[in-house]
């Protein structure tokens, strides 16, 4: 598998990314609702949930991920029009991973669908995926990217964890705004080229460099050109230095939300 990802790697470093999976299968644990079990004595009964209501699921100190378990297909609406199907493992021959906002419950209080940020163009689109086909892990972090001040602040659980100077995008391939998430954690095959020693893949693409491998992802990563820190020099990707990368990549699972503003 290694060998196919490497190969893959060639492609996504074209597009300002890298290659190799980190194991968000092995760090995301599953959320499981757990049976009742009858202990003899009566039971408080909880509410029941409207049918059909949704529910936010993210909060400033924890979000959802939805990792794709063998298919899922995501729908503008609940049974409505089809925007993308996903395999279990995406073109970088990594999980699958999906940014949740909110779900749907039925009248037991169980998620039937998850509103989810999609890892596509246009830029902020999102889906809604059966409950049945993704397994949800929680996420306690978040980053905070702002452009004006060349600077990206890791929380989590809502406390200050780093904050480290970065490059942005130029004028003319400029780092697009919005509200993203995590969605891939690569490792490149060389730590000391122009990508450091890792990337932070997030579920943005360039608004300019639409013809680049991939459509032009976006990521925060790290640098061999560590004096370029802190200017507006990139391709639209975010450079941090290697050492702040590596405690970045350290803390951060897919599924972790990203603001990037201006």
């Amino acid at each position: 598998m290694r060998s196919i990802v490497c190969i893959l790697a060639a492609l996504l470093l074209a597009g300002c990314g890298t290659a190799s999976e980190s194991g968000q299968e092995s760090e995301a644990g599953q959320e499981v609702e757990q049976p009742q079990r009858s202990s003899g004595v009566a039971a408080v009964q909880s509410p029941a949930c409207a049918s059909g209501s949704d529910e936010p699921t993210r909060t400033p100190r924890r979000a959802l991920a939805a990792i794709v378990r063998d298919r899922a297909v995501a729908y503008r609406a609940p049974g409505g029009a089809r925007i993308e199907e996903f395999g279990a493992r995406n073109v970088n021959g990594v999980p699958t991973v999906l940014g949740v906002l909110a779900r749907r419950v039925d009248g037991s209080c169980r998620a039937t669908w998850y509103r989810v940020q999609l890892p596509l163009r246009p830029n902020g689109i999102v889906g809604w995926v059966r409950a049945a086909d993704v397994t949800v892990a929680p996420v306690t972090t978040r980053i905070d990217v702002d452009l004006s001040e060349r600077r990206v602040t890791l929380f989590d659980r809502g406390k200050h964890v780093l904050t480290t100077r970065a490059a942005i995008g130029a004028a003319a391939t400029p780092t697009p705004t919005g509200r993203y998430y995590v969605n891939q954690r690569l490792i490149p095959t060389d730590p000391s080229g122009p990508f450091g020693p890792g990337a932070v893949g997030i579920s943005a693409f360039s608004d300019v460099l639409t013809g680049w491998a991939q459509g032009g992802p976006i990521a925060i990563h790290g640098t061999n050109r560590p004096d370029l820190v802190g200017q507006a020099v990139s391709n639209g990707c975010i450079r941090v230095a290697n050492d702040e990368l590596r405690r970045l990549f350290d803390r951060v699972l897919a599924g972790t939300p990203v603001t990037v503003r201006a």
